[in-house]
């Protein structure tokens, strides 16, 4: 007996030296008050400090709207947003403000912002609306934007990302840079309000699961990035429905570090719904975009049952040479590549006449790529076009960057192994073009 009760009175020593159990955190215990000008800043940081010091939990946006200006999740911390409950961002730069300078980098603004977090996320049925239409700045450089993103997470690990609206962000939407170990799920983005708003940007991210959500974005959809030296690596965005007016599924522009095993899978590619355009065309420039313009060795990358109604440029693949450095200091000049890229299952109807590319640049060739099953359907109606002479090594990379193609189906330069199998072309008008054109291909 006495051996029993020296393992019970164990157990309740374990238990007392334990953390406590994940519990709910409402803000409207510490001060939150329902109102569309009162910012409560104060007091939802409050309730995520007391979460994350307490062994971490839910903090819990209940019913109703709230107005705040940037709050930072600490680890262990999950923002959940209640059915009916709306977070508005402040109408106020200084709001944003958070003074924050880790490794060297100053921060551009944002309403939700972690750094080095670990188990974090935003979570349940309500709605992120950032109010962005009412910031003027016009820039678009990473550096120099005072518009506040909706949100940032920086070198986060474990971080899931399910459920919540999100609206009418300052710039980008959502930006994770440099995090492992990432879930997006069942998010629903509108971002039409202002200059850049892209609606998922994932950038130099590693593990990488985005799926069953809809996004429609006056700038790209959901884009992959890299402005590190640590690779993009395995990435997998699935059963999406996507809008954009500039790109929807893209690799790029910022191609610094690598970008290895990226799926793109059973995705619907649509007209947005919004009319009024700030970036790109109303149709949209791309459906599928794929580059590598700052050195970026893109590899292993799989585009498979998407489905696409509209867009100028169904498909676009470009290995060009900006060189940008983004601040590092690079001990010699990196030249990218593409290759390894397979595209299959694609049906494309009410596109643009444009025409698709592959192209590389001269001494830099874009290999093995494999295009099988396509259906690209668009009103041709075009005349014959003389093949493009200026290769544009350093230009924007963007699938209308030569204007008409000279081929109503692929223009392919400067590429080798490039192969078609059931790749067909239909138009509704007679187009004096042919299906493919290629120069210096091997």
């Amino acid at each position: 007996m006495r051996t029993r009760f020296s393992i019970m009175a164990l157990v309740a020593a374990l238990f007392l030296v334990l953390p406590s159990q994940a519990k709910d955190i409402n803000i409207t215990t510490y001060g939150a008050k329902k109102s569309t000008k009162r910012v409560c800043t104060e007091a939802i940081q409050r309730a995520i400090d007391d979460c994350h010091k307490s062994g971490g939990g839910r903090v819990i946006v209940p019913q109703g709207k709230f107005t705040t200006g940037a709050i930072v999740l600490k680890s262990g911390v999950t923002l959940h947003l209640e059915e009916g409950a709306t977070l508005l961002g402040s109408k106020k730069p200084a709001d944003y403000v958070l003074n924050k300078k880790k490794a060297g980098v100053t921060y551009t603004s944002q309403l939700i912002f972690a750094y080095g977090a670990k188990n974090i996320g935003i979570s349940g049925k309500g709605t992120i609306d950032g109010q962005g239409k009412v910031f003027t700045d016009r820039a678009c450089n990473a550096l120099g934007i005072t518009r506040p993103m909706l949100i940032r997470f920086d070198t986060c690990k474990g971080v899931t990302v399910s459920g919540v609206t999100m609206r009418n962000s300052g710039v980008w939407m959502q930006l994770y840079h440099a995090c492992e170990n990432l879930v997006i799920k069942d998010i629903n983005v509108w971002d039409h309000c202002n200059i850049c708003n892209d609606g998922i940007d994932i950038n130099g991210c590693k593990n990488v699961r985005i799926s069953g959500c809809t996004v429609d974005a006056d700038d790209d959809a959901i884009v992959l990035k890299n402005t590190i030296l640590e690779p993009c690596q395995n990435i997998v965005v699935e059963n999406c429905t996507v809008s954009s007016h500039c790109n929807a599924l893209k690799i790029g522009t910022e191609t610094l570090g690598d970008f290895d095993n990226i799926t793109f899978r059973h995705c619907t590619v649509k007209t947005s719904s919004n009319k009024k355009v700030v970036n790109g065309r109303r149709n949209g420039i791309s459906a599928i975009a794929i580059e590598s313009v700052d050195g970026a060795k893109v590899t292993n990358v799989r585009v498979s049952d998407i489905t696409v109604e509209g867009t100028e440029v169904p498909i676009f693949i470009r290995l060009g040479h900006q060189g940008n450095t983004f601040g590092k200091q690079m001990t010699k000049e990196k030249r990218g590549s593409i290759s390894n890229v397979t595209i299959e299952n694609v049906t494309v109807t009410n596109a643009g006449s444009t025409g698709c590319s592959i192209t590389g640049i001269p001494g830099q060739m874009v290999e093995n790529v494999r295009l099988s099953n396509i259906s690209i359907q668009h009103s041709g109606g075009m005349g014959q076009v003389a093949s493009p002479t200026d290769e544009k090594v350093a230009a924007y990379p963007e699938g209308t960057m030569w204007g008409t193609l000279p081929a109503k189906g692929f223009f392919v330069k400067n590429a080798r192994n490039v192969t078609f199998d059931k790749v067909n072309i239909l138009t509704t008008r007679t187009d004096a073009r042919p299906g493919l054109v290629k120069v210096n291909v091997r």
